[in-house]
């Protein structure tokens, strides 16, 4: 792989409870266990940020599919739910659902879309075969 571009961060502190940061500062943030977990939440978490992360790649590779292909996505948008529990093996493990609204798009299309930008966003393709990902395309 030809390396194009390289985030570096740094976790800080007691890692669910610490301080993340990027090293231009553009992120720049504690960390903390949510409410649901034990914690004291008010401040982001892992899979906080890892679903901000997929939501906003997915929606880059979907507009850029749509582009190739000529088709208006402007008023699209992509939510994500990122989910954490026990694996059964003593660990935790993830599942992420993505939710697709294209308005003004039959729902037909917009499932071609999503599923083209599946197959070349980098978190579905760093994801795939290690978590279940489920796409779902809604009505606007």
């Amino acid at each position: 792989m030809e390396i194009i571009y390289t985030a570096e961060a740094l976790s800080t502190g007691d890692g669910r409870n610490g301080h993340v940061a990027t090293k231009d500062g553009l992120v720049d943030t504690d960390v903390r266990i949510p409410k649901e977990m034990g914690g004291a939440g008010g401040a982001p978490n892992p899979e906080a940020l890892f679903a901000a992360g997929y939501a906003a790649c997915f929606h880059s590779a979907l507009q850029s599919i749509a582009r190739t292909q000529k088709v208006d996505v402007a008023d699209s948008t992509v939510g994500s739910r990122v989910h954490i529990g026990p694996n059964g093996q003593g660990g935790f493990g993830l599942a992420v659902e993505l939710e697709v609204v294209i308005p003004g798009l039959p729902l037909e299309k917009a499932q071609e879309l999503a599923d083209a930008a599946h197959q070349v966003c980098p978190y579905s393709n760093a994801t795939r075969g290690n978590i279940d990902v489920t796409i779902t395309v809604a009505d606007d």
